[in-house]
């Protein structure tokens, strides 16, 4: 079931007689296995013992994550502000001998940007370092917009510079939670993922993945959503997302006091404000019963538009419009509650703030 859900993803993605790939536990895994293969094969091949990972600041956190986990530094490159996709020009200039591979986001988490990955495989090809594109959160989206009438630019394995990707079928694939898939070009590259312990007393210890046991109900449970809602199925899905979250970015780019970051193709759709804090629309949203994401640098706000979004779209567009006005009545005033801290978050040190999320997550495990 596994090697089947593996080849299905890997279709949907062009990938050619060699392409392959692995189940993981989520978005997180995938990225921590790209690198960690990456990493391996840098030093394998090219001795790299001070390997570097070059991402957007956009990219998801996992990057860092698998930098902290594998010692791998990451290089931040900054975007465009206008458009929101990576700096081509400073990403080129970030590479080293030291790269082990560069990475572009389809969509991007905060701002639900498609950086210009055809862009940044040029550069990849240039220098001759591998290209991961994260399409986890636009796993099941992105392929299908081309047929859903909503054309993208190429993103996947058409390009050729193009050795890795990441998808989360448990997102708008529908599939349990738990399910994702990392994708290579070629299986020397998955290889390098692989763990073999072949000297150890309890027999050969090989295993795919960073987890030892893996739960099959999961990937069971994957395979049967896959055969379950088809192409067919998932074209029809994608195209009620997509028009419900293009509906809310031209509502919102007519909303006075409000701006939409880049122009966003996918679900994600970002905004801010230039006239009245952000985050007071965010905490207002809250208590009206909206479930949005607060994003910082800079202060905004997203919503990631679902299967569910479509029912309900245009509630939040009033709501929206109605509390844009009373803000922008009183610009001067700061938000309350949740989005004050994330206003505040901005402007003490990072030590602290680390400091305060270490200890949340002890208070989690009280008992």
């Amino acid at each position: 079931m596994e090697a089947e859900v593996v080849s299905m993803v890997v279709n949907l993605y062009h990938g050619g007689p060699k392409a392959c790939g692995t189940m993981s536990s989520g978005g997180t895994e995938s990225i921590l296995l790209a690198c960690l293969a990456y990493r391996n094969r840098a030093q394998d091949l090219y001795g790299i013992t001070a390997p570097e990972l070059v991402i957007p600041v956009t990219a998801h956190a996992a990057f860092d994550k698998a930098g902290g986990y594998f010692n791998i530094k990451i290089i931040h490159i900054p975007i465009d502000e206008q458009t929101r996709k990576v700096d081509l020009a400073a990403l080129r200039r970030a590479i080293t001998r030291n790269t082990i591979a560069i990475v572009g986001s389809a969509p991007a988490f905060p701002h639900g940007i498609i950086d210009d990955i055809q862009g940044i495989a040029q550069i990849a090809e240039r220098a001759q370092v591998p290209l991961h594109v994260d399409c986890c959160l636009g796993g099941f989206l992105l392929p299908f917009m081309d047929k859903a009438g909503y054309p993208i630019a190429p993103f996947d394995f058409r390009i050729k510079a193009v050795t890795s990707i990441s998808c989360d079928p448990h997102k708008f694939g529908f599939t349990p939670k738990g399910s994702s898939v990392i994708m290579y070009s070629d299986a020397s590259i998955r290889n390098y993922q692989y763990f073999v312990q072949p000297n150890w007393p309890g027999g050969i210890y090989a295993s795919p993945t960073l987890a030892g046991s893996r739960p099959g109900a999961i990937i069971a449970g994957c395979w049967a959503t896959l055969m379950y809602f088809g192409e067919q199925g998932y074209i029809e899905s994608t195209k009620s997302v997509i028009r419900s979250a293009q509906k809310i970015r031209d509502a919102i780019r007519n909303i006075n006091g409000l701006i939409v970051f880049g122009n966003p193709e996918g679900p994600v759709v970002a905004f801010g404000s230039k006239e009245f804090d952000i985050y007071r629309l965010s905490t207002a949203l809250t208590k009206r019963g909206w479930n949005l994401n607060s994003l910082q640098y800079p202060s905004s706000i997203h919503i990631c538009c679902t299967a569910l979004t479509p029912k309900s779209d245009d509630l939040l567009i009033a709501d929206l419009k109605e509390l844009a006005l009373e803000f922008l009545r009183s610009p001067d005033v700061k938000a309350d509650g949740q989005g004050a801290i994330y206003g505040l978050a901005q402007q003490v040190p990072t030590t602290f703030v680390d400091q305060m999320a270490r200890g949340f997550l002890d208070i989690l495990y009280k008992a």
